[in-house]
């Protein structure tokens, strides 16, 4: 009798221990994923960040990701749209990712939600004025968008 009561409290807190490592491993891979998308936003800021030091450097450089007059990233870099605050655009989302990224390695990580939240703010800005007032498509503007939606949409699933 005493035996089939081990076996039962075995069995039961065998099931909640796998359904703990269950939860934790999905936990971490959505961590993982706020992780890339941390690195992939850095990337990106730092390569804006290149073009437009090399756009000062020499006027007659031409990034990749200058396709033509209205798929442009050095119209939407050499606008006076590129700073925030007096800030380079392009310096605070290197900041912002590397920020992002450190949290994610910390116990303050449920902080990234209001980061994530910060981002998307910019994003709708930084879109509506790069499509409607400069009426220009950056490729590279639009990749980092494309990070912050997907790293607002993880947050919110990992944190809200």
């Amino acid at each position: 009798w005493s035996i089939w009561w081990v076996n039962q409290i075995h069995r039961c807190c065998s099931k909640a221990f796998q359904e703990q490592a269950i939860y934790n491993q999905e936990s971490i891979s959505k961590m993982i994923y706020i992780q890339i998308l941390a690195i992939l936003g850095l990337i990106l800021s730092v390569y804006s960040l290149y073009v437009e030091r090399k756009l000062v450097a020499q006027e007659d450089y031409s990034p990749v990701c200058d396709i033509n007059k209205k798929i442009s990233c050095s119209a939407a870099f050499e606008s006076k749209y590129s700073r925030t605050l007096g800030i380079n655009n392009s310096i605070l989302g290197i900041g912002f990712y590397a920020v992002v990224f450190i949290l994610s390695l910390t116990y303050f990580s449920s902080a990234i939600l209001y980061l994530a939240i910060i981002g998307m703010l910019a994003t709708k800005y930084l879109a509506y004025i790069s499509y409607f007032k400069l009426k220009n498509f950056c490729i590279i503007c639009m990749s980092v968008y494309l990070v912050n939606i997907l790293l607002l949409i993880l947050a919110w699933i990992k944190f809200a």
